[in-house]
């Protein structure tokens, strides 16, 4: 594993914070906090027999500053403290990130309109199984990915990176991909025209379809000006062969243990269609809200 991937990997820097802080903690509960304990006991004893002997020479003593020393010698260290401290919070976060839902930031404009840059959204890890932290390893099976969800996943040619894009293919679906509209399993998927939309970043016009994907009815985008498919940009991919291309034309057979992903902004999305399908132990969650927007509040809700 490189610094690269190690960098990017949060749930990773996160697991090593929260291993270091819970070390840290359990060794003061039951090793430094018992050495604190027996030498202020030491400390103690030594000035209740000081003090003591300087009674019964008749001079008089003051047992205030006892309570001082004992809390000094008792005192957690800097270190120990803010470990301690931050230990139950890191726990939490990681539990809370690692099973349940995480928060991610849309950097880029693929899947317009149904997400744009800057949504902050909730991606539920648990939909698809549950996953061992860190290595992403299935160790209990709660469902599979279906046509027309949007998921989060690792790319599969960096895996320091998450990418959302809709599922469109399942294992073992025919997708063809001719004249920008889908056929899935030789059914076409269905469209109705819904007018120009302006895209924020390109401030360009787009044409805006309502597309019917397996009865998930979402939005999407063409831009009438580009191609199918930019074969220039086709990489070769594992399971490239079960794909054919042509300029205005391809058609893919989903292999067993992957997904064919796209953006709803078709025409500017790098996804399945380039670098190739995404496997089973690259996914990460199912993407469901938009809980913030800077820019613009009316954008938090669900993600269809």
């Amino acid at each position: 594993m490189n610094l690269q991937v190690i960098l990017g990997n949060f749930a990773l820097i996160l697991f090593v914070a929260m291993c270091v802080t819970g070390v840290i903690w359990f060794l003061d509960i039951f090793y430094f906090a018992k050495q604190r304990r027996a030498a202020a006991d030491v400390a103690l004893a030594a000035f209740d027999g000081r003090n003591a002997k300087l009674a019964a020479e008749g001079i008089k003593t003051d047992n205030t500053s006892r309570h001082a020393i004992e809390a000094a010698l008792l005192r957690q260290p800097t270190w120990i403290e803010y470990s301690g401290s931050f230990f139950p919070v890191i726990a939490l976060v990681f539990f809370l990130r690692s099973f349940l839902y995480e928060p991610f930031k849309i950097p880029s404009s693929s899947m317009v309109p149904t997400l744009v840059i800057g949504d902050l959204i909730l991606v539920n890890k648990f939909t698809y199984g549950i996953r061992l932290p860190v290595l992403n390893k299935k160790i209990i099976d709660v469902g599979d990915p279906q046509r027309g969800d949007v998921m989060v996943f690792k790319y599969p040619k960096d895996m320091s990176q998450d990418y959302i894009k809709r599922v469109i293919g399942v294992p073992g679906d025919k997708i063809t991909y001719e004249n920008k509209r889908l056929t899935v399993n030789d059914k076409p998927v269905t469209y109705t025209a819904k007018g120009d939309y302006l895209e924020d970043e390109g401030l360009e016009y787009h044409q805006l379809f309502d597309e019917n994907l397996a009865n998930v009815q979402h939005q999407i985008l063409n831009n009438k000006n580009k191609r199918t498919i930019d074969l220039g940009q086709v990489d070769n991919f594992p399971n490239r062969e079960a794909c054919v291309y042509s300029y205005e034309k391809f058609t893919c057979i989903v292999p067993e243990g992957n997904y064919f992903m796209m953006g709803d902004n078709r025409d500017n999305s790098l996804d399945s269609r380039y670098w190739g399908f995404v496997p089973n132990k690259n996914i990460v969650g199912k993407a469901f809200f938009v809980w913030m927007n800077l820019g613009n509040w009316k954008r938090i809700g669900g993600i269809h």
